[in-house]
């Protein structure tokens, strides 16, 4: 590639240049394999995806796995949606009796409601607590509130606040109180630098890829598509999808029905959104997406909900170790714990573990690993059973 080309598509996509293959290997370029930026559907990680209805106006979309066990809430951070903890939820459900449970949040994803710019900390706290009481009523299952970032802090308001009376662990992922509020004054100069839209879904998740968002292309295949809407229709890439995968499964079924005709048979009893359990999820089938293209932009708008950012962060810290179940904080490297951190851990108040050489969505880069720091800690505080898939690789302490 050219100079001039690199140039090109850096103005025109927002796109890092493809490194060159680098002296005498121009003769070999026909060998580099082209990766795949195609989107994946959610069915490879969870069994079923479902609608939650809140109050009179509000819709929140809901991922399961997992049938068994306590409930594994997971929030995300704030941009993302639920389907960024795909790969992660169908191993760890592999690991442990669980049940795993996604939410988008207030303004990301699929969920609509009344009021999409608000983010303060105490009303994506209440959705939280809606969104279980819907799921359960008064009867809650033993539950286990995973975070990261914003979907961190919002995990340890909803603890300290006893909207969930029966949560029995907390683990917060790459997030603390000192460095968010410093990394806030930079914030609208990273969401301004981002492309504001992309031509195609391939697009976004390869800009997704090489930009260091996720650097993991498994996980960028399908969380991205939870993270952009169509231009011209305001309709999210997910629903968009939904509605080829219905359409590629009823072309699939008529095939089907025409074989019969020679004797084979067939079975029709599960046509609704649920799914076979991800147990093999390292090597999914890409979703085929249709030939025509459209332009994507972002789900949500951040800038504009700034005046809420710094109340996701203050007293967090303190919030966290006032919390009486067992914590864990989860780093993506050695970050600067304040005052607080470094007393409560000297105590042995929280675990904290530190997977070096990740991006800030740890549990995208790595989800194998988060997988196995999460199942020994449950394991650990004997809040969740093992399967025979687990073995501890972690030190417990």
């Amino acid at each position: 590639m050219s100079a001039l080309e690199k140039e090109v598509m850096k103005k025109k996509f927002g796109l890092p240049p493809v490194p060159s293959l680098g002296p005498g290997a121009s003769g070999r370029k026909n060998f580099v394999r082209k990766r795949d930026y195609s989107p994946v559907y959610w069915d490879h990680y969870f069994q079923q995806m479902h609608d939650v209805k809140t109050g009179e106006s509000n819709v929140f979309r809901v991922y399961e796995c997992g049938t068994e066990g306590p409930v594994l809430l997971f929030l995300h951070g704030g941009g993302f949606s639920a389907l960024s903890w795909s790969l992660l939820c169908a191993r760890l459900s592999s690991l442990v009796t669980c049940r795993c449970i996604a939410i988008d949040l207030r303004g990301h994803g699929d969920t609509v409601t009344s009021d999409e710019t608000n983010l303060s900390a105490e009303r994506l706290s209440s959705d939280v607590k809606e969104v279980m009481e819907a799921l359960y009523g008064e009867d809650f299952p033993p539950v286990i509130l995973i975070g990261h970032s914003m979907g961190g802090a919002i995990a340890v308001h909803v603890a300290s606040q006893g909207f969930i009376p029966t949560i029995i662990g907390l683990c917060v992922i790459d997030v603390v109180e000192g460095t968010a509020m410093e990394a806030l004054s930079s914030m609208q100069t990273f969401l301004k630098s981002r492309p504001k839209s992309f031509k195609s879904l391939d697009q976004a998740i390869e800009w997704c890829v090489r930009s260091g968002q996720v650097r993991n292309l498994e996980s960028a295949r399908v969380s991205m598509v939870g993270q952009v809407k169509r231009l011209d229709t305001n309709e999210t890439a997910t629903s968009e999808l939904e509605k080829d995968h219905t359409h590629e499964q009823n072309d699939d079924t008529i095939m089907e029905e025409e074989e019969e005709e020679g004797g084979s048979q067939r079975n029709d009893d599960n046509k609704d959104t649920k799914r076979s359990p991800a147990s093999t999820h390292h090597s999914p089938d890409p979703f085929k997406t249709p030939q025509e293209t459209h332009s994507y932009t972002w789900r949500i708008n951040l800038t504009k909900t700034e005046q809420y950012w710094p109340g996701w962060f203050q007293g967090l810290s303190q919030k966290f170790l006032s919390c009486d179940v067992p914590k864990m904080l989860l780093l993506a490297g050695v970050d600067r714990l304040d005052k607080d951190l470094t007393i409560g851990q000297m105590q042995g108040k929280f675990q904290m573990q530190v997977l070096p050489q990740c991006g800030h969505a740890v549990h995208e880069d790595v989800p194998d690993k988060v997988a196995d720091v999460l199942a020994t800690f449950m394991v650990r505080h004997r809040v969740a059973e093992a399967t025979c898939n687990f073995h501890r690789t972690f030190p417990a302490c």
